[in-house]
């Protein structure tokens, strides 16, 4: 099955939605879903019952929630992450496209990836 994105509020560019979109990925927001000011653990719980992968700059807090969900036997449908203002939106997308086109979202349950390996 083809991975589908979950944005939160910490990653959220209008420019990256409407690219991801215009080359078939099936992506949602915090603020479509009105998950806006929620906690993390609260964004990967909603992104994991949509069946979504988590898409974040929050490396720190997301790292520490995998950790706990394993730790916890908890599931989640991946999280990839990227450092805030280190790559383009363009670089973004041409990354996360890379990784979608290379990943299926068995391959990414329960994992954590790093955008800047895509390259």
């Amino acid at each position: 099955m083809k991975i589908r994105l979950y944005i939160d509020e910490d990653s959220m560019n209008r420019a990256l939605v409407r690219a991801l979109n215009a080359r078939g990925i099936d992506v949602l927001t915090a603020l479509e879903a009105d998950m806006v000011k929620q906690p993390d653990k609260a964004h990967l719980l909603h992104a994991s019952t949509q069946g979504r992968a988590l898409f974040s700059f929050n490396v720190g807090d997301f790292c520490r929630l995998h950790k706990a969900f394993m730790e916890e036997g908890r599931h989640h449908s991946g999280i990839i992450l990227a450092r805030q203002q280190t790559l383009s939106v363009g670089e973004q997308m041409r990354r996360l496209l890379r990784l979608i086109s290379m990943l299926s979202a068995e391959e990414l349950h329960d994992q954590v990836e790093f955008l800047s390996r895509w390259y």
